[in-house]
């Protein structure tokens, strides 16, 4: 099962070597669910669950017992609900199944795992570097292709090497462990999408770059006989206007936040209302039931915002849970939500500047740009790593505060088809007009002869 981030029908005219596996077989669209974000949707493909009942609400959120926001959060036991292996294992004891580069690694409990997982050091140095299970493949791995090139995985380097290096890992572990259920994750139409909108000469290159990358393993694949679904789990739409949530909130003094050397702090303890950035959606989270009508009113008034939804909307698509914001807030299909709180430039916190995914309370695309304002910013990036390498502290603050340069973003539920996710299969035994998420689960369990 490759997760093909960001692949929709106009992408696919360009990947014949994908596109054979619906020839093959069928190709459908698929209704994702909401918000359709990686995490969100992948936990749905595995449990065949909405948000409200698997609770990955999000990329992240703000947890209440720890007082703290947290994106990228990978325990699977976060994830609740029965996972496909588990239902597989249960119908046929001896099933064998791997989790390469999905979200929501750690401690799942299959056979093989892979996930990225940097080093790192006590003196603020990030090495890259990947957990699996067993402990041993991940030597093999490395020897036979290299350490797992984090920094083109993520950040402004982010590049089809990522894909390359992820397509050969999945190889190796075809053909050395031979697992019934391979779940795959094939990161890169995220990159150049969110980069330059999903229309231009950039996406059909990216379009491409990422059908050349899957070739090898799909004809490894075809050649051992294996039953192949590629599906994804959002379409990019292309924006042009960021918008700021928690600015709004912080002029109508319901956002706080604290100062620390001249760097300010979102504080989470003493704010009566905050957004929880990812995308296209926004959970907010309101301290006080009383103050609700007045956050929404403030919210909703903004340009670029379509929707805020309380509890009860919230329940009705599916997304309402414990770990939800008092409310959702919607863009409008050109808008996106940046987690900036800070009102002038110069008090931005140090991590804004850099690729920080753990401490930004928010989700930031502009990580996958270089500051243009920053004279020879490539050079001086490449000397800071330089630095880095051989020990001495050098923050890598290359990440402009400028948002105005990112012009694709997914999260809410795509207006047409053209536009949406989209599933192939080269099982022509299944063959159906259109697939949901929710469903995906019970097709793979078809796909192992366990339906």
């Amino acid at each position: 099962m490759l997760c093909t981030v960001g692949l929709t029908p106009t992408l696919l005219e360009h990947m014949p070597r994908l596109r054979a596996i619906g020839e093959e077989g069928f190709t459908a669209p698929l209704d994702t669910v909401f918000p359709a974000v990686t995490s969100t949707v992948q936990a749905t493909f595995t449990t065949g669950l909405t948000p409200s009942g698997h609770g990955a609400v999000a990329n992240g959120w703000y947890w209440r017992d720890h007082g703290e926001i947290h994106f990228w959060r990978q325990h699977n036991k976060l994830v609740h609900g029965e996972k496909v292996w588990h239902a597989a294992r249960e119908r046929s004891p001896g099933l064998t199944s791997a989790y390469l580069c999905w979200w929501w690694a750690m401690g799942a409990e299959v056979d093989t795992v892979l996930t990225p997982r940097p080093v790192y050091r006590y003196d603020g140095r990030k090495q890259p570097d990947c957990y699996t299970a067993p402990a041993e493949l991940r030597h093999t791995l490395t020897e036979r292709l290299g350490e797992f090139p984090l920094f083109h995985y993520w950040g402004p380097t982010a590049s089809i090497r990522s894909t390359r290096w992820v397509a050969d890992a999945t190889r190796v572990v075809v053909e050395e462990r031979n697992p019934d259920l391979t779940l795959v994750y094939v990161p890169h139409l995220d990159y150049d999408l969110q980069r330059f909108g999903p229309d231009g000469p950039e996406a059909v290159r990216a379009a491409r770059e990422t059908d050349a990358a899957l070739g090898p393993l799909l004809e490894e694949l075809r050649s051992r006989g294996h039953t192949v679904l590629a599906l994804s789990e959002y379409g990019i739409t292309g924006v042009d206007r960021p918008v700021d949530l928690n600015r709004a909130l912080r002029r109508e003094r319901l956002l706080n936040v604290y100062d620390q050397r001249g760097m300010e702090y979102l504080d989470p303890y003493t704010s009566r209302a905050f957004a929880v950035a990812d995308h296209q959606v926004a959970h907010v989270y309101v301290a006080d039931p009383a103050d609700v009508e007045r956050v929404r009113s403030v919210l909703a008034a903004l340009p670029g915002v379509d929707e805020v939804w309380d509890r009860e909307q919230q329940q009705a698509v599916g997304v309402a849970h414990e770990r939800s914001g008092e409310l959702v807030v919607v863009a409008e299909p050109n808008a996106w939500f940046t987690y900036y709180y800070w009102l002038d430039d110069d008090r931005a916190p140090d991590f804004a500047r850099g690729v920080e995914i753990h401490r930004k309370p928010g989700y930031d695309p502009a990580e996958l740009f270089f500051d243009p304002a920053i004279s020879a910013v490539k050079a001086r990036a490449a000397l800071t790593v330089a630095r880095k390498k051989i020990g001495m502290r050098a923050p890598l603050t290359v990440v402009p505060l400028d948002p105005s340069g990112v012009r694709g973003s997914h999260g809410r539920l795509p207006d047409s088809d053209a536009e949406g996710p989209m599933l192939l299969c080269s099982d022509p035994s299944q063959t159906r007009d259109r697939y949901a998420a929710t469903e995906v689960k019970e097709l793979m369990l078809r796909l192992l002869g366990l339906g």
